[in-house]
């Protein structure tokens, strides 16, 4: 499972308080906790006005490693934005949060991806929003990943979100997404499946038991990757049980080295 480290999000009311007020001992913190916590990327999402984010993106970038050497994956609809931090990491690896069938979006984030050789997050919705079936879904990551092949990417460089609703107002949720990640493995193996998995339990009470049980669902649909909090150590120990049941940890390594290592 390849973890994204969610918690640096200028959405959030404290991290939007730390980047307006330069506060780096903050940020730090959240970057360290995260990469130790086993994150293999950290999302970077600055969710500033368009005129200030690029700056904020390269301070947010030089911020986190100047403590950790974790892959960062960033997060914004602003091209502008992208390309900043893009010239920040240079000849890092680099994730871009994300491209969808959406007009701007295909416009500005898919040549930056394409030209930069990045990997890529790719949502299923367009201008029309999320659609309501798997079939509808997998016409768009269709077409996305054909415009991706076109421009040089690789499949391997692609991570799917099918894209979560809330089970609070859409009870087959679960099963929609399940659905929609069945058959995206089955036309396309080579990419991978990503999701914010805490999306399925918003407005729900005991939200960590409900992301538990969805996610361990979701590895045996095909998930590869996600979105969340690395420091949730049950998620953590859950996803490594899960992965070993289901035959996907050789020899039982991972899930030993993990619970001897302290990390669940």
């Amino acid at each position: 499972m390849i973890i994204i480290g969610e918690k640096i999000n200028g959405t959030r009311k404290q991290v939007a308080k730390a980047i307006q007020e330069r506060d780096e001992t903050f940020i730090r913190e959240l970057a360290i906790k995260q990469s130790e916590a086993g994150a293999h990327y950290l999302d970077i999402n600055a969710g500033t006005p368009p005129d200030r984010e690029p700056a904020d993106m390269v301070w947010l970038i030089q911020t986190v490693h100047s403590v950790t050497n974790v892959n960062l994956c960033l997060d914004s609809t602003n091209p502008e934005a992208l390309k900043a931090g893009i010239q920040q990491l240079k000849d890092k690896p680099i994730m871009l949060n994300s491209l969808s069938g959406e007009k701007n979006r295909i416009n500005g984030v898919l040549p930056l991806a394409c030209e930069h050789n990045t990997e890529l997050i790719v949502l299923a919705l367009d201008d029309k929003g999320i659609p309501n079936t798997g079939e509808e879904r997998l016409a768009i990551i269709r077409s996305l990943v054909e415009m991706t092949r076109n421009g040089g990417l690789p499949d391997r460089n692609l991570y799917i979100d099918p894209l979560i609703t809330t089970i609070a107002t859409d009870t087959q949720s679960g099963p929609k997404a399940f659905d929609t990640m069945r058959k995206i493995k089955d036309e396309f193996p080579d990419v991978h499946l990503t999701a914010g998995l805490s999306n399925i339990s918003f407005g729900m009470p005991s939200r960590p038991l409900i992301n538990r049980a969805f996610a361990a669902l979701a590895i045996a649909a095909g998930l590869d990757s996600a979105i969340i909090n690395p420091e949730d150590k049950e998620l953590r120990g859950m996803v490594k049980a899960v992965e070993m049941v289901l035959g996907m940890d050789k020899h039982c390594l991972n899930y030993i080295r993990a619970h001897r290592s302290g990390q669940i």
